[in-house]
């Protein structure tokens, strides 16, 4: 099928306000999908020569992760200005271009919004270093004295260390992730008015919706005494009582955004990233809301048979009882790349790593088996885009990228290894530069190296390498999305029972998907034809670590 045909059979209509319900969504790092000047960082017009490389490959929308200026403290995440673009990634003309390529292509744009903190070199919070204590301008952030010469809390950051940070006068600011991110005070009206002037702005510019980073750490209960950390509650305990993580009143927050995203037409789509227990979900996720929020269940799942069917039940429940959607997912830029993570072998206790071992410094150990990663994480796909709601693809993951975990400690970006000097390994390896070609300085990413060093084996996974082989990962994400788009209906699932390692389901119209989990082949149900599979059949069984479409 071609690009012309792909986006002429488009399901998804520029009106269409439900569009993101069962939407595939690519997620870009703009610093490593290409590069158009070779200084070493992708950039907007990068994206926008790539345009025609997303629409062979079936995709309805692009998460566009932070392009705004920035010192790169957290990759993009310590933002200077909320409404701007980073010089080195564009101009604010180069996103109106890239705007009006996806939209002319059939493709909406998601961006990121960072509402939690800001960068240190925002124009604010130089204002607020400036000003004296208890100034209007240090009240757009959280200001404190400290307990003598300690911080007013013993808190930890999410990168280590304290959660506070000192100044000349005295006073401690906190911030939750780096020193670099102060959050910002949300019980302060002009933050709260200025956050929906930056969705008008970029709404206005033809944006279709907006990935709401850290969306369940707006609101704080800073009453003293503080709590110690030791006496917190564990966040997937807290039931809206912790003091820094997923408030109640944070929804009050989100209806006042979802006033002005209704004012558009269609109403811009937005989607919560929380790490909130699932029952505590429904209300980021309702109509009066976001209207999305993610699901990370099936990210954090071992390959294991009665942990995906349990993620999957659940989860359509709860969407069934809130009215939206589930968000399916296995990667992005903050965990390792899931084809590596199916290839860990189990820990001594028998259980299967989670991927955080991953972060060992030699990159070598413990050892993958690239196979068998590979094989599951193309089963997987196949599975998560049979399931109804809208699935979440990251940059690479169609190349079946494995993690580059050599990367040199002299090349490292991620705050979270110097934070935890040394201790753990950071983000990096599943934010490398993306392998356009077989060959050549950066695998064609630009002209000019890149940011982060490629593996000599990249070139054996770049798009040049696998764009002709009718067997490659690139080639069976292709077709998975084409076939995708003229099976998905309605959004019912019903369960076949059978083999207890076989999770089968059936979609409306007929439209059946079937995972081997187990060891052994399956027989595959008389009568039907395979339309689809993520690897090769066994004459009329399905392998282990297999997924198959049929009809």
């Amino acid at each position: 099928m071609t690009s012309t045909d792909l986006q002429a059979s488009r399901a998804v209509s520029p009106s269409d306000p439900d569009w993101w319900r069962q939407a595939v969504v690519y997620q870009i790092y703009p610093r490593s999908f290409a590069d158009s000047n070779g200084d070493g960082v992708g950039d907007l017009q990068g994206i926008i020569s790539r345009v025609p490389y997303l629409v062979e490959l079936g995709i309805d929308a692009v998460w566009l992760s932070p392009f705004y200026p920035s010192a790169l403290a957290d990759g993009g995440y310590d933002v200077d200005d909320y409404r701007d673009v980073d010089p080195r990634l564009g101009t604010l003309a180069d996103f109106d271009q890239l705007v009006g390529a996806l939209h002319g292509a059939g493709i909406k744009l998601i961006v990121d919004i960072v509402p939690n903190h800001s960068s240190d070199r925002h124009v604010w919070f130089q204002e607020a270093l400036k000003a004296a204590k208890g100034s209007a301008a240090r009240d757009r952030y959280i200001f404190r004295e400290g307990a003598g010469d300690e911080p007013p809390s013993d808190w930890d950051s999410v990168f280590g260390g304290s959660a506070w940070t000192r100044i000349e006068d005295g006073q401690y600011y906190l911030h939750l992730f780096a020193a670099e991110q102060p959050d910002l005070n949300w019980d302060n009206r002009e933050v709260r008015d200025d956050f929906l002037k930056t969705l008008r702005f970029w709404s206005d510019r033809g944006v279709d919706g907006f990935r709401v980073d850290v969306a369940h750490a707006l609101v704080k209960d800073l009453t003293e005494p503080l709590p110690s950390k030791t006496t917190l509650p564990r966040q997937s305990e807290s039931n809206g009582i912790h003091p820094l993580w997923d408030r109640d009143e944070v929804h009050e927050i989100y209806q006042e955004w979802r006033e002005v995203l209704n004012d558009y037409d269609p109403p811009r789509s937005a989607v919560a990233e929380a790490f909130v227990p699932a029952a505590r979900r429904a209300r980021y996720a309702s109509a009066q809301g976001l209207g999305q929020a993610f699901n990370f269940d099936l990210l954090q799942a071992d390959w294991d048979y009665d942990r995906f069917v349990q993620v999957i039940k659940e989860n359509l429940a709860l969407v069934e009882q809130n009215g939206s959607s589930s968000t399916w997912v296995f990667s992005n830029h903050d965990v390792v790349r899931h084809a590596t993570r199916y290839g860990l072998p189990k820990d001594p206790n028998g259980r299967w790593q989670d991927g955080k071992a991953w972060l060992l410094s030699n990159g070598t150990e413990p050892t993958v088996d690239v196979e068998q990663g590979l094989r599951r994480a193309r089963a997987a796909v196949l599975l998560m885009l049979a399931l109804p709601g809208s699935a979440y693809l990251y940059q690479g993951e169609e190349l079946g990228l494995q993690e580059v975990g050599e990367l040199p400690a002299a090349n490292l970006q991620d705050p979270a290894y110097f934070r935890s000097k040394g201790a753990e390994k950071g983000r990096d390896g599943c934010r490398v530069p993306l392998p356009w070609t077989v060959g050549g300085l950066s695998f064609g990413f630009g002209t000019g190296g890149s940011h982060l060093l490629q593996p000599t084996w990249f070139g054996g996974y770049s798009v040049e390498a696998q764009v002709g082989d009718p067997d490659s990962t690139l080639s069976l994400y292709r077709k998975a999305l084409a076939v995708r788009r003229g099976l998905q209906t309605g959004e019912g699932l019903e369960w076949v029972d059978g083999v207890d390692w076989l999770l089968h389901f059936k979609r409306p119209g007929g439209w059946q998907s079937v995972t081997n989990f187990g060891a052994a082949p399956v027989e595959l149900p008389e009568g039907a034809v395979v339309v689809l599979s993520s690897g090769p059949l066994e004459g009329a069984k399905l392998p282990t670590d297999t997924t198959a479409w049929l009809i």
